[in-house]
């Protein structure tokens, strides 16, 4: 089941490794999740598995988990995400999970069980991780336009800009399977820890690493094409510059929380790097009224996985 749901987290997060990088047509949808795809599968060679430990350990007290707990957490973390993929709209499948390991967790022993401090780092960063995209985002754009106008050749630098997204849709593919696939790392941990698998201080033993990022880079290779739409063309209408830029934005941006261990969304992240590069012209390049309808579902998640789960452990117990 975890495996599953890392298949859905990478066919649902896909649009956020190659929406802005199709959205310029560098390059071809096809090519666009192949190419996402291999980025996400080599994370852990280079980002490390912090993130990992912090879902493992840092959401409810471990001493609850159980195989009927991590299930029913998954069941709302799936179904949010299948509800969204099918709506269209780029959820946080980060979020999903944590609200669905909250609500499994709170099914069974009571709100006491939920550990506020890692549950605190990981909702501000839910308000910090846009912001930090969307301003990393408008920084580095307005740079680029600045370095355009000293050389007078817009055409030249959209040329040159169509090859340096390969680069920045390759970092952030980094990053999203870095932050992204340890989320699955850290249940399948967890669950390991509370059968006395493997002992309370253990690092994420290989073969979850690899079978983790093998399910979200295969997850990756289907892409969530109406996510995809949403986030490429329906937010705001981008360039090569702009596509490079937002990308840039986001893979700094996730490059530092993986480092940290703070599980952030990566769909936060770039829709936030997407609406700083559209907005530096003139605010209404942005469809504020598909953002908003992306932040409803963003302010749901976790609140809507949770009860989905809670339900599940309900049924769960029930049965057994």
């Amino acid at each position: 089941m975890a495996l599953v749901f890392d298949f859905v987290n990478g066919f649902h997060d896909a649009a956020n490794s190659i929406a802005t990088v199709v959205a310029t047509r560098v390059l071809t949808p096809i090519q666009a999740v192949a190419w996402a795809a291999f980025w996400n599968f080599i994370a852990f060679a280079v980002l490390g598995t912090e993130v990992a430990k912090t879902i493992a350990k840092g959401v409810v007290d471990q001493e609850i988990i159980s195989i009927g707990v991590i299930f029913a957490a998954l069941i709302g973390a799936i179904f949010w995400n299948v509800l969204t993929a099918w709506l269209g709209l780029p959820s946080s499948s980060s979020h999903a999970l944590i609200g669905g390991m909250v609500g499994a967790g709170v099914a069974k022993s009571g709100g006491h069980v939920v550990l506020l401090d890692g549950l605190k780092k990981t909702s501000v960063f839910i308000i910090y991780s846009p912001m930090i995209g969307l301003g990393l985002g408008l920084i580095i754009i307005l740079l680029i336009m600045w370095l355009v106008r000293i050389f007078k050749n817009v055409k030249m630098a959209n040329k040159v800009f169509r090859r340096l997204q390969l680069v920045s849709a390759a970092a952030f593919s980094l990053g999203h399977g870095a932050n992204d696939a340890q989320k699955t790392m850290g249940l399948i941990l967890a669950l390991l820890i509370a059968t006395n698998k493997v002992g309370p201080e253990a690092d994420v033993p290989l073969w979850v690493v690899l079978s983790a990022h093998f399910a979200i880079a295969l997850g990756t290779m289907f892409g969530g094409w109406r996510i995809v739409k949403t986030m490429g063309t329906k937010l705001t209408r981008i360039q090569p510059m702009g596509g490079f830029a937002a990308e840039t934005a986001a893979a700094l941006t996730l490059f530092f929380t993986s480092a940290k261990g703070i599980p952030v969304s990566t769909t936060h992240t770039i829709t936030g790097a997407i609406v700083g590069v559209g907005s530096v012209n003139r605010l209404s390049a942005v469809r504020w009224g598909v953002a908003r309808r992306v932040l409803w579902a963003w302010i749901f998640t976790i609140p809507g996985a949770a009860v989905v789960a809670a339900g599940a452990y309900a049924v769960v117990a029930f049965v057994s």
